[in-house]
């Protein structure tokens, strides 16, 4: 039962760190400050003061039939040039730590789909989260008697930056701490005291630089998720991150969510044993998970409410583990539609 156990747990740790809704969820948050950080050049093409907007439904139907990688996040936004002309941007962030084989075939297979199914053609831009130094995709070509092909993307490498951490740390570009975040988690690879430390560190920098409310909360999102510890050091980072900040007067999140969760489970078990009624668990799970739910996405509707009333304790308890991933309303409207 012990070997069971373990096995388990380590299945859960690999899920969530295979996860790349943190990298999808930042991009989204700090698009411009992304594009600014690591494509410059094509940063200054877009008039910032025109709405973008994020094409999820165009660029499921691209990429539906194609080869999908495990570990990847892809984004296609439309921006607006300076003189009033659509642009379509790939964004591509290769989040596996190996070079994927057939990668550069992809990149070009996805621009050529956009082009084909919506006449558009797109700028495709990578970044690559891998711990190659020698792996660095440019682009695809082949070359036959009367036919030709050439295609070249942009690709910024996140392990170049290992030499330019004081850079990273004066910078005034959030997308730097994402940077930081990045590196220390490869650097601590197997080393969890390390780890716990680095990432203490960084969460404590996002209030030295004087970032707001929100920017550390969204961070430390990013931060708590890709700097995994063992559960014993979680435990401890926690307490240790709990006093610091409040020392520094700053609710906090992510990590709290997610012990706070688990210990206002046991306490309403606890309490509806006490009371002798499923109707107190019931009531208790309710009044916990709709608390978590404000505190992440806000005011919920009435409608959103009153479905998470409805519900039953085997029901209300699945919500309660799978909220601590979502990462925005459409996660829990999905959620609930689908159960």
């Amino acid at each position: 039962m012990a070997a069971t156990t373990k096995t388990t747990k380590k299945k859960t740790k690999k899920k969530r760190a295979d996860n790349d809704s943190p990298w999808k969820e930042i991009l989204e948050i700090y698009f411009p400050q992304a594009m600014q950080f690591f494509f410059p050049e094509v940063a200054s093409l877009i008039d910032w003061s025109r709405k973008y907007e994020f094409l999820d439904k165009e660029f499921r139907q691209i990429s539906r039939k194609a080869k999908q990688g495990k570990r990847y996040a892809d984004k296609l936004v439309k921006v607006w040039g300076h003189k009033g002309e659509e642009l379509w941007l790939l964004i591509h962030i290769e989040i596996q730590a190996q070079p994927e084989k057939g990668f550069e075939k992809r990149m070009f297979v996805y621009n050529f789909r956009i082009f084909d199914r919506f006449d558009k053609p797109a700028i495709s831009l990578a970044i690559l989260c891998d711990s190659s130094p020698n792996w660095r995709p440019k682009g695809f070509s082949f070359t036959y008697p009367g036919t030709k092909l050439d295609f070249q993307f942009d690709s910024v490498k996140l392990l170049d930056y290992q030499n330019r951490i004081a850079q990273l740390e004066a910078s005034d570009n959030v997308f730097a701490h994402v940077v930081l975040a990045h590196l220390k988690m490869q650097e601590t690879q197997g080393k969890p005291k390390q780890r716990k430390e680095s990432k203490f560190g960084l969460i404590r920098k996002l209030y030295e630089q004087g970032l707001d409310e929100q920017d550390i909360r969204n961070l430390y999102r990013f931060i708590d998720w890709v700097m995994i510890l063992p559960e014993r050091l979680e435990n401890k980072f926690w307490e240790e991150l709990k006093q610091f900040e409040e020392e520094q007067t700053m609710p906090y999140l992510t990590t709290g969510e997610r012990i706070g969760y688990k210990r206002g489970k046991q306490e309403g078990r606890v309490e509806g044993r006490e009371e002798g009624r499923v109707e107190g668990r019931v009531e208790g799970e309710q009044r916990l998970i709709l608390r978590l739910l404000s505190r992440r996405f806000g005011e919920l509707s009435p409608q959103v409410r009153a479905r998470v009333e409805s519900i039953n304790l085997t029901q209300l308890e699945a919500l309660g583990e799978a909220l601590l991933d979502f990462t925005n309303i459409d996660d829990l409207n999905n959620w609930l539609q689908e159960h």
